[in-house]
C-alpha cells in the first residue's frame, strides 16, 4: 500500500478529500480567525534577524491555541518577525480544510502569505508526511534525535524514511482512577496495588464487575479505552490489496464494550460529551478514565473544578497495557520562506533542555526529550498535586519505552471516529448490530471510494 500513498496523496491534496476533524485536542478550540503576534520576552537564544534575505512573515498553522502558549513563552521570535497564527478548530474537518486550501495554494501564495510550518496530529500525519507538501527538514539544520522518542521521529518520517519534522511532546498513555473509588472497590487506591489488579484485560473485567456491584461505572464511555486497543494493533485499517479490514485488537474492543454496555459497567457516551466528563465531578461514580498528561491535565477540566471538583483524588498506573494517544507535531511546508527560523524552533522544542524541562515542569507536559524526562522521574520537585502527590513521570518513562508507531494508515481518523460512532449507535439499541457496520461501511465509501469493503 505505501507503494501508492503518495499518489493518493496528491489527489487528496487536489481535490481537499479528507477526514472528519478529530476531536483528540487537549485544550479547548478557538473560533476560526488568526492571531497574529510580534516577537517574544521569553527564553533561549533566537536566530539573527531577518536580514539575511529569508521571509518576514512566518506563518503558522493550528487547530487551537495549546503550542501557540508554549511558543509564546519558550520560544524567541527573530527581530523583525512577525509570527502570525491561522487558528482553526478541528470540527467536522474545518483544520485540515483551511490548511488544505493553503497547501495547494502555496506555490502561487505571496511570500507573506506561505503556509512556513503547520501542526499535526498522530491520526492524520501520514497524510501530510507521505506528501510533497512538506519537507524534509535535514537540508534546514534539524539532525539531532538522540534524545526524542524513536516513535515521534518516525511518525514524522515519510514512507522512504525521511523526516519532515518533530514532536515538542511524546504522548504515553495511562490508567486514570478515582483514589477514593479505587478504595472502595479494591481496597486500595496506591498505583502498584492497583496496577497488579488491573494489569491484564482478565482483571480490568473482573474489577469492572466489582464497581457495578458497589454501585459505580468502569468508564464513562465505552470508548474510553479505545486507543488501548488501537494504538496496539497487529494489522492497519486497510490492507495491501485496499481492503477495509478490522485488526483482532479493534475486534476485542467492540467485544468489550459489548459486554460493558450490557452489563452495565459503562457510560454510552462519547468521551468529549457532557455525559462523559460530567463524571469527572467529585459527585461522579466513574472509577477509570484513560489518557496521557494532556489528557489528565487538560481535558479534565471538570475534575479540577473549584466547587465541583475532585483535585487531588486521582493516580495513574499502567493498566493492561501501554501505549499512547495523540501528539502534536510541527511540520516544515514546503514552500516556506523562513527555513532558518523553522529548523529553530523545531531544535528548540525537542532539545533545548531548558524549553523542554520548563514544558514538563510548569506545563505538565510529557516532552520529547528523553534527558529531561528521565531527570524529571526521579525528582519529587515534579509530584503532580492533581494526581494526589503522585509523580507521573515516573510511570511515563517505563511507558514511552513501549511505544509503536505500526499499521498506522492515512485513513485511521475517520476509521476510527466513524466506528466508535456507529457503533455507539448499536450498544445503545438504537439500531442493530448489523447496519451499525454498514453504517460504517457507507462512511467509509463515502469518504474513500477506493477501498474495498468487507461483504
Amino acid at each position: 500500500m505505501k507503494k501508492c500513498v503518495s499518489a493518493f496523496l496528491a489527489l487528496v491534496m487536489v481535490f481537499a478529500l479528507v477526514a472528519c476533524g478529530g476531536g483528540s485536542t487537549p485544550a479547548a478550540e478557538t473560533p476560526a480567525q488568526p492571531s497574529t503576534t510580534s516577537g517574544s520576552s521569553a527564553a533561549p537564544a533566537a536566530p539573527a534577524a531577518a536580514d539575511n534575505g529569508e521571509g518576514k512573515v512566518f506563518n503558522i498553522y493550528a487547530w487551537n491555541e495549546e503550542f501557540k502558549g508554549f511558543f509564546e513563552k519558550y520560544y524567541t521570535v527573530p527581530e523583525g518577525v512577525t509570527v502570525n497564527w491561522i487558528i482553526v478548530p478541528s470540527k467536522d474537518g474545518a483544520y485540515q480544510n483551511a490548511l488544505d486550501e493553503a497547501l495547494i495554494n502555496q506555490a502561487d501564495a505571496a511570500a507573506d502569505d506561505k503556509v512556513d510550518m503547520f501542526l499535526a496530529e498522530a491520526d492524520y500525519i501520514l497524510k501530510y508526511t507521505n506528501s510533497e507538501a512538506t519537507q524534509d527538514v535535514a537540508p534546514l539544520g534539524v539532525t539531532d534525535f538522540s534524545n526524542a522518542y524513536p516513535y515521534t521521529v518516525q511518525a514524522a518520517s515519510d514512507a522512504n524514511g525521511v523526516v519532515k519534522g518533530v514532536s515538542f511532546q511524546c504522548c504515553p498513555a495511562a490508567l486514570i482512577y478515582r483514589r477514593s473509588i479505587a478504595k472502595d472497590v479494591l481496597g486500595t487506591d496506591d498505583p502498584v496495588e492497583v496496577q497488579a489488579l488491573l494489569n491484564s484485560w482478565d482483571k480490568y473485567e473482573a474489577v469492572a464487575a466489582q464497581a457495578k456491584a458497589k454501585g459505580y461505572y468502569m468508564t464513562a464511555s465505552e470508548a474510553a479505552d479505545y486507543r488501548v486497543f488501537t494504538n496496539n494493533a497487529t494489522a492497519s485499517w486497510v490492507d495491501a490489496d485496499n481492503k477495509l479490514q478490522f485488526s483482532p485488537e479493534v475486534e476485542m474492543w467492540m467485544k468489550q464494550a459489548e459486554s460493558f454496555a450490557q452489563n452495565g459497567y459503562t457510560v454510552l457516551s462519547d468521551i468529549w460529551a457532557d455525559d462523559c466528563t460530567n463524571q469527572m465531578f467529585k459527585d461522579g461514580k466513574t472509577m477509570c478514565f484513560f489518557g496521557p498528561a494532556w489528557y489528565f491535565n487538560f481535558s479534565m477540566g471538570n475534575a479540577q473544578d473549584a466547587e465541583k471538583g475532585c483535585f487531588g483524588d486521582w493516580a495513574i498506573c499502567e493498566g493492561p497495557a501501554p501505549y499512547f494517544w495523540g501528539g502534536t507535531w510541527l511540520l516544515a511546508a514546503t514552500g516556506s520562506d523562513n527555513s532558518s527560523m523553522l529548523a529553530d524552533v523545531m531544535n528548540t522544542f525537542i532539545n533545548n533542555e531548558d524549553v523542554c524541562t520548563k514544558l514538563v515542569k510548569d506545563e505538565a507536559q510529557f516532552s520529547n526529550n528523553q534527558k529531561v524526562n528521565n531527570a524529571a522521574a526521579s525528582d519529587d520537585a515534579y509530584a503532580s498535586e492533581f494526581l494526589g502527590g503522585q509523580n507521573p513521570n515516573t510511570i511515563f518513562v517505563e511507558l514511552a519505552k513501549n511505544i509503536k508507531f505500526e499499521n498506522q494508515t492515512i485513513y485511521d481518523q475517520l476509521c476510527n471516529e466513524k466506528l466508535q460512532e456507529n457503533y455507539r449507535e448499536y450498544l445503545k439499541g438504537s439500531v442493530d448490530k448489523d447496519t451499525a457496520l454498514q453504517n460504517f461501511y457507507k462512511a467509509i465509501h463515502e469518504a474513500y471510494p477506493s477501498i474495498i469493503l468487507p461483504q
